[in-house]
């Protein structure tokens, strides 16, 4: 009885030690802005496991910052934002290369304007050009510094 004791004792100690280095390694992600201006302001940006505080980069930030699949562009700090108007179709901001795209459901006569502040009553007609294709209508513009809101009014 002692001997078998002795045995399993062996065995699963070989067996534990086989496991341990025949294990794949678990290797954790590197992930490093190398050069970089972290100032206060700004706000908290999430995407799946990762979050970003504060405001990266300034004046002097240059190109986007690549990596892997990952990429991260600096600059000013700046906000281009939507007022959803009650009874108006909601408007949409995207991204597209160096352009910022407003858009909406064209199923109404409606006038695009813009403020550089969202809680007024002193809002003006957008000198943007409208256009309409496929149902949309869309102002493209490059954006500059600062604030900039959009809203609709019939």
């Amino acid at each position: 009885m002692k001997t078998y004791r002795t045995f399993a004792n062996a065995f699963y100690g070989v067996a534990a030690l086989v496991l341990a280095l025949t294990a794949p390694a678990i290797h954790a992600q590197s992930f490093a802005i190398d050069w970089y201006k972290v100032s206060g302001g700004g706000g908290t940006s999430t995407g799946a496991t990762y979050q970003v505080t504060g405001t990266i980069g300034q004046a002097d930030a240059g190109g986007a910052m690549t990596g892997g699949s990952y990429s991260l562009t600096g600059g000013f700090w700046s906000l281009i934002s939507v007022v959803q108007t009650p009874g108006m179709p909601p408007l949409t901001i995207t991204h597209f290369g160096s352009s910022v795209v407003v858009s909406w459901p064209s199923t109404g006569s409606y006038t695009l304007q813009q403020n550089t502040e969202a809680a007024t009553t002193n809002w003006g007609t957008s000198g943007y050009t409208v256009t309409t294709a496929g149902g949309i209508s869309s102002a493209t513009f490059t954006p500059g510094p600062g604030r900039l809101f959009f809203r609709l009014k019939q």
